[in-house]
């Protein structure tokens, strides 16, 4: 047996990267067709209210409808179309007048916590037989609460 002893050294092993290139290309492959095959989760879409700029000295029409329902638990709430008291009764009708003239048909609607929700849904049926087409709901933080009440 004969050893060749060209060099000196022992040989160097070397890492072959051709498989882990395969292995990664594989991968990235299944990751592409995972994202392009799994459907997209979409959020629900909100309309939120404009907030008015104080330091505009031209008085903008008011473009945001607000329909607050005030009162206390054991009562019939009082109902209020931005600040302006309206009757159960005529509610429907004012809000058929508003939205009669109007391209945005978005309205919102503020509650107590105290209020019964079915006092809420009547005035969200109202509101769709009106012509409204989308309606949302306010909730009361805690200095909106006080102002509430």
């Amino acid at each position: 047996m004969a050893f060749s002893m060209a060099g000196g050294s022992p040989s160097n092993p070397e890492i072959n990267i051709t498989p882990l290139i395969d292995i990664l290309l594989v991968l990235i492959i299944i990751f592409i067709v995972i994202d392009t095959w799994t459907p997209k989760r979409k959020g629900l879409e909100a309309e939120i209210p404009e907030q008015q700029s104080q330091t505009s000295p031209v008085r903008q029409p008011v473009r945001t409808i607000v329909v607050q329902v005030l009162g206390q638990a054991d009562r019939v709430p009082a109902v209020k179309i931005n600040e302006e008291e309206v009757s159960w009764d005529t509610l429907e009708g004012r809000l058929r007048a508003i939205y009669n003239t109007r391209a945005e048909k978005v309205a919102f609607v503020q509650a107590a916590k105290e209020i019964d929700f079915d006092y809420v849904a009547q005035v969200i049926d109202m509101a769709h037989e009106a012509g409204v087409q989308r309606i949302g709901l306010i909730t009361a933080g805690p200095r909106q609460e006080a102002r509430l009440r």
